[in-house]
């Protein structure tokens, strides 16, 4: 294939791409996101027991959904049901009418949510640079975003936030009032953070700038479009605002300032000490965290820079123009940057993201976590932004190997860029990214999933977080995504019960476990081996969180004392399988002679 072919196959606009172009490239990146999901699903069906970190905590709940008898008076169960997002929640209902359990579906949703969110992102950088190669490369860094994150693969609300925000942006972009308007509802169906996201994009977009001076649009129709998209916004923001919360108030910032669950280390961390982490990569107060590649970020800062340079040669070559001098052979350095269009929607969604992150540290835990506002958004600004500065350097490139009469270097440096991208996941660690949870005790979870549904089991251990999951049984508490400690009414009892569990759990007085389980109604105890040594508890993360208790219950052990509950295990034991029992709370309570 010659440079000039290369070129126009790879750099072509949309109008002047070859059918065969046209035809591949939306081919060549669905393939990719095909594969991407493919690798999702080796893993997720690896085991009998997977089920994804986070959906242990949001989908767990709607195995209701096919058994109505499971989790009954669940106190996490309840809570997780009513905070879940009606649109999540009756997507899931729907395909367990249809058979699907929830169980399945979540493991079943991330390929296909990737396909969307990559031939939308496809279709909106072409409504930005309708060049096919930058489509394609904005879609496959977009892809490396979400596979790098356990967004999307956990199948919970936030997975929808990229399909959805995606073809919000090429419906706006497209015009297309209807469309814009069921995008803007389903992102309150899904993840109603986004809604004032997209609210502050309208607002924006009828804010032009003339001579750097800003002015409202002059265009009537510009007004009724995005008054009826801010109107539908409204109405889903105010939903929301009427809906009742049977957990309590949201917690304030003070307030959270005194649990160390907020703290460093803390299990719901959002208050450090390094400034830079706090503002940029806290998981939950900064702007960029843990984007799992920098690779778009480095490449879409390169964006404006390119931007300024073909600025910089225009001006040159018009003043060339107009005094005669060499400079009128100066060519524009990136010709494909006359091609862009639409452009001003990167500085809309970066504004109305950053207004929306400071706000919500304004009023601080009312919108939720701060960084839900930016995360999102800043992926998939960076991921077009660096597809199509990828695109435009790759046409550089090549024009200038046709001008210079450098075929082959050129050549070879597009395609070693284009190859450099497309291999990326080789050098990134655990691509994709699953999360996912393989039960290690298959025995346990047969064991529970034969007792009543309505038993209730208490247990310091990790393990027990699988409990809900595999066996379909109702835990007290758990250590790992359970304790959300945002709305006061539901953590309050929460914090509780673990306080309660871990002096029980090291108590050296029977007569205090039996309270205990008396107060909780508790069926079975759940032990790990070792549980009842200093070092289990001291290396708990979630234990050590609460104190005074759990140092208590390190001191008691330490001075010798022995908790009741070890005493009883040769008595009350009524399954045991490698490294954990579990204990009988009838034969705690009145234990055999």
């Amino acid at each position: 294939m010659s440079l000039t072919k290369l070129h126009r196959f790879l750099t072509a606009t949309l109008e002047k791409s070859p059918q065969t172009a046209r035809i591949f490239w939306p081919i060549f990146t669905l393939t990719f996101a095909t594969i991407y999901g493919l690798m999702v699903l080796n893993v997720a069906f690896s085991a009998e027991y997977v089920v994804q970190d986070d959906a242990r905590q949001h989908v767990f709940w709607m195995q209701r959904f096919i058994d109505p008898e499971l989790f009954p008076g669940d106190w996490i169960a309840d809570y997780f049901q009513t905070v879940a997002p009606a649109g999540y929640t009756a997507l899931y209902w729907i395909v367990a009418k249809l058979g699907i359990s929830p169980m399945l579906l979540h493991k079943l949703l991330p390929p296909i949510l990737g396909l969307i969110t990559t031939g939308y992102c496809f279709a909106v950088t072409l409504q930005i640079l309708p060049v096919p190669l930058a489509g394609f490369l904005s879609a496959l860094l977009l892809n490396h975003y979400i596979w790098m994150r356990d967004d999307v693969v956990s199948a919970t609300a936030t997975a929808f936030v990229y399909p959805i925000f995606m073809a919000f942006l090429y419906y706006l972009l497209q015009r297309q009032l209807i469309a814009t308007c069921i995008t803007i509802a389903l992102m309150g169906l899904f993840y109603p953070q986004c809604v004032l996201i997209a609210a502050g994009i309208l607002i924006l977009q009828r804010i032009q700038l003339s001579q750097w001076r800003p002015s409202l649009s002059r265009h009537p129709q510009d007004y009724v479009f995005s008054g009826i998209a801010l109107a539908v916004a409204m109405a889903v923001m105010a939903f929301y605002a009427v809906k009742s919360n049977d957990y309590g108030p949201v917690i304030s910032a003070t307030e959270a300032k005194t649990l160390p669950e907020f703290l460093s280390d803390g299990k719901s961390e959002f208050f450090t000490e390094d400034v830079g982490d706090f503002w940029v990569s806290g998981q939950r107060s900064g702007i960029m965290p843990r984007f799992g590649t920098i690779l778009p970020i480095v490449t879409g800062g390169l964006l404006p820079i390119l931007l300024w340079l073909d600025i910089i040669a225009n001006r040159k070559k018009s003043q060339g123009e107009k005094s005669g001098s060499e400079f009128n052979e100066v060519p524009g350095v990136f010709p494909l940057l006359k091609r862009l269009q639409n452009g001003r929607l990167f500085l809309e969604i970066i504004v109305a993201s950053l207004a929306m992150f400071l706000i919500s540290h304004a009023l601080l835990f009312r919108l939720h976590l701060p960084s839900r506002y930016t995360e999102h958004s800043l992926r998939m600004v960076t991921a077009i932004a660096a597809g199509i500065a990828i695109a435009v350097i790759v046409d550089a490139l090549l024009s200038w190997g046709e001008n210079k009469g450098k075929p082959i270097i050129a050549g070879m440096l597009a395609v070693l860029i284009v190859a450099g991208i497309i291999l990326e996941p080789t050098w990134l660690k655990r691509f994709p990214r699953t999360d996912y949870i393989v039960g290690e005790v298959p025995t346990l979870y047969e064991f529970f999933a034969t007792q009543p549904k309505d038993i209730l089991i208490a247990s310091v251990s990790e393990e027990a977080n699988n409990l809900p999951s595999f066996a379909r049984r109702s835990i007290l508490v758990g250590g790992e995504g359970y304790p959300v400690p945002y709305h006061k009414g539901y953590y309050g009892e929460i914090r509780q019960r673990t306080i309660d569990l871990i002096d029980a759990h090291y108590s050296p007085n029977l007569s205090a476990v039996r309270e205990f389980i008396s107060t909780y109604e508790i069926d079975f105890w759940l032990v790990e081996a070792g549980a009842f040594t200093p070092n289990y508890v001291s290396r708990d993360r979630w234990m050590m969180q609460y104190q005074p208790h759990a140092k208590q219950a390190i001191a008691q052990m330490q001075q010798g004392m022995t908790p009741a509950l070890a005493t009883l295990r040769d008595r009350c034991t009524v399954f045991q399988t490698e490294g954990f029992f579990v204990l009988d709370s009838a034969c705690i309570l009145n234990p055999p002679s």
